[in-house]
């Protein structure tokens, strides 16, 4: 059934029709129908799903739309969909919910499941810790292949994967992995020691998620051992983590990249006057510093008064050096987040990028030459407005391709060098440059 159909069966709440309408689409299907609706309708059409494809349904919304169905249920119901939940996503709902709630929630929950996810909550928030789950298939290294299989066995549903075991010693430091294909293959008779890949990639709990991420891209692992500091395994990271974790890190990069201060969950999520609150900060400053701007171009009232056609160009100066060095900047921490560029090579990527910009000025410079002669029909004023140009875009290339390495080399995340804080770097710029240059060449 047609989904839009199903949404305006959702609003009419015709119940009977749409019952069997639901249970033709998937779960990932369901589930972004529910996260499309409002969360009573939600709710409702939530209520009507067999109870096997509501607990596949539930697994897929985000947490935001857990914890509001979690709120509404029973507490039996609520119990139940709460402990099916992995210990990792269950971390991640109870940063979500009122404390009011997480206490309610926890009740649910074993003496070891609690303490399991109350453990991932002591980590540190985007760290290895908090995103690693604890269930995985562990294997001791004195195990046959046979003894090993059989282990599988007793312990794969409740797991979270089971195509790579993780071999320890007695005091649960990992000495090697192996995966479920080789066991199969292998003798029965054969000891783990003897067939595992030892020291394998790790990381430890402190690592940073981004960083956890870009190992298992790098490897194409199935998920990466997490380990503390005495080297004991504690947990893996799977590889449906890490797609959420590169969501959320891009998200982030994206919102800060527009000037965009806190963390802004969902477009509907937002209260209006929170989204006020995170952003204005930002233009708050913005408009501070782009009073040097106005400042600047007040005190070349002179040459103003002289020569009023100069400031035709300022907007097109001005906005060409913004755009460029928002390119630049754009280009130089994509490759450092992708790892391409490394701060090793920052002398040579900042002096390619200001020759970029010094040929792009040229380009430009050449085609604006004309229309600038056309519209101030002074040809003094028209080598003023390409030369400056020139500057401008090598300046503004240098500007963004530097930026983010100084950033870097103080800890501070290289997307705070943002599109709007480029641009009002080089209206600064572009404007004493631009009178620079005209006080030189023009003679009045």
């Amino acid at each position: 059934m047609d989904t839009e159909l199903l949404k305006e069966l959702i609003e009419t709440k015709e119940f009977k029709v749409l019952r069997n309408g639901l249970k033709k689409l998937d779960s990932v299907a369901l589930a972004d129908l529910l996260e499309e609706s409002e969360p009573d309708n939600a709710l409702m059409a939530f209520r009507l799903l067999p109870k096997d494809l509501a607990m596949q349904v539930f697994d897929q919304l985000d947490p935001a739309q857990q914890s509001h169905l979690l709120e509404a249920f029973t507490d039996s119901r609520a119990k139940f969909f709460f402990e099916s939940m992995q210990p990792d996503d269950r971390a991640e709902l109870l940063d979500e919910v009122p404390a009011k709630v997480a206490r309610r929630l926890l009740k649910f929950l074993s003496t070891s499941e609690r303490q399991a996810t109350l453990t991932l909550l002591g980590y540190e928030d985007n760290t290895a810790g908090r995103v690693m789950t604890p269930d995985f298939i562990d294997l001791d290294h004195r195990m046959t292949v046979e003894e090993a299989l059989e282990r599988i066995r007793k312990l794969a549903v409740e797991k979270e994967t089971i195509y790579v075991a993780y071999v320890m010693d007695n005091e649960r430091k990992l000495l090697g992995t192996i995966h479920l294909k080789d066991l199969v293959l292998a003798n029965p008779e054969t000891r783990l020691a003897d067939i595992m890949t030892s020291a394998p990639k790790t990381v430890f709990t402190y690592t940073d998620q981004e960083e956890v991420a870009k190992i298992l891209k790098d490897y194409d692992f199935l998920a990466v051992p997490v380990v503390d500091t005495e080297n004991r395994l504690v947990g893996i990271v799977t590889w449906d983590d890490v797609v959420d974790i590169m969501e959320e890190e891009a998200t982030e990069d994206i919102y800060r990249f527009g000037a965009v201060t806190g963390d802004e969950k969902g477009y509907f999520a937002s209260r209006i006057f929170s989204v006020v609150r995170r952003r204005v900060v930002w233009l708050f400053l913005l408009i501070l510093v782009n009073t040097v701007t106005g400042s600047v171009i007040a005190g070349q009232e002179a040459i103003l008064g002289e020569i009023v056609i100069l400031a035709a160009f300022i907007p097109l100066l001005i906005g060409t050096g913004g755009n460029v060095g928002s390119q630049s900047a754009t280009v130089v921490i994509r490759g450092l987040a992708t790892g391409e560029i490394t701060p090793k090579r920052a002398v040579a990527i900042i002096t390619r990028e200001a020759g970029i910009g010094f040929v792009l000025g040229i380009v430009l410079g050449i085609l604006v030459l004309g229309w600038a002669y056309l519209l101030g029909r002074s040809f003094e004023v028209a080598i003023v407005v390409s030369a400056t140009l020139i500057g401008i875009s090598t300046i503004a290339t240098l500007t963004g391709g530097s930026l983010p390495f100084i950033f870097r080399l103080f800890k501070v995340d290289p997307a705070l060098v943002s599109a709007p804080f480029i641009t009002t770097v080089m209206d600064i710029f572009g404007v004493i440059l631009y009178f620079l240059v005209a006080n030189m060449l023009l003679s009045f």
